[in-house]
Order: C-alpha cells, then structure tokens, then sequence
C-alpha cells in the first residue's frame, strides 16, 4: 500500500469529534488521543490535527508553540544556530512550533504519513506565513523516533540529552522559505 492509494484529509480535532479506532505503536501516543487531545485543546495548550478519511484515523499530530532558547550549558550548539540567522542583535530565544506529539495507527505505518505531517507544519509555517512569525519546528523525540526526524531534516539541539528517554530535536524552516 502507497500513500497516495489513499484519500485522506487533515482537520482539526472538534469538541464533538467521536473517535473510532486507532492504535499507533505507542500506547501513551493512543491515550493522548484518546484521554487528552481534546482537554489540551480547550484549555489552548496544543490544537490537535486528525489525517484522515470520513471512516478512520490515518494518523495525527498536535502543535503548540514553542521557542528555542539559550541554554548556558551548550553554548557551541547555541552559537552554531545562532549564526544561521541574520540578525543586527542576537537573541537569546527565538520563536518556534512544537509537534507535541504525532503518531500514525500502525495498519498504515511506514507508508509516507509521518513524512506528510512534516511537510503539513512546514507549509503551515514557512509558505503560507501563520498568524505569527515562526522560525523553527520543535519536538522531543523519543529514541525510536530519532531516525524518522533525522532523515525528515531534523538536528540535535543538545548533545547533553543523549542518554535520555526523548531528545530535543529542531528543524529550521528558512530553509523551505
């Protein structure tokens, strides 16, 4: 099965959204869905989008906003990034989006969903200029996850997060601009 076998659509969790089935391989990915999504939402902490069609959930991701800030302890990788950016005055943060979290029901795993997430976030934030200004897309990736942002166009923010469960990854969406 390809991606594009499918018909699919990405909106926004509604209030009055019922859920069918979906089961990623990630049990608290599934609860968040479940349990949370739509709590997160109403109290504006993250907006959840659903990749789907009018009978299933393909997939899903959440997005909140974020910033990249400067952390004492790194200061190379903060200065790397740093020049990456034309800017009269260097700052000390700088606007990002977080994907909180994303995850594909694992009947359609490895088909090119996750991928199209991505693309989803860097349109939303590079070409069609949201309702602020955004330079860099944020996750905390879990270590199996790591591969997927990597090839995705993802760095380390830190190597001082390497032995940790999740590891605070960035992309910078000047480049698709």
């Amino acid at each position: 099965m390809k991606i594009s076998d499918i018909s699919w659509k990405m909106e926004v969790l509604e209030r009055d959204f019922v859920f069918g089935k979906f089961s990623s391989n990630d049990d608290e990915l599934n609860d968040f869905l479940f349990s949370d999504a739509k709590n997160y939402q109403s109290s504006l902490m993250s907006v959840t989008y659903l990749v789907k069609n009018d009978e299933e959930i393909y997939a899903y991701f959440s997005l909140s906003n974020d910033r990249l800030i400067k952390d004492i302890n790194g200061n190379s990788e903060w200065n790397r990034l740093n020049r990456s950016i034309a800017n009269d005055k260097r700052r000390k943060s700088y606007p990002a989006v977080k994907i909180g979290r994303l995850a594909v029901d694992k009947k359609y795993a490895g088909i090119g969903f996750g991928k199209s997430i991505i693309e989803a976030v860097i349109n939303m934030y590079a070409k069609t200029k949201a309702q602020a200004g955004c330079r860099f897309v944020t996750v905390d990736a879990y270590q199996n996850a790591l591969g997927f942002y990597q090839k995705n166009g993802f760095a380390f923010l830190t190597e001082q997060d390497s032995s940790e469960e999740t590891r605070a990854m960035y992309l910078d969406l000047k480049a698709f601009v």
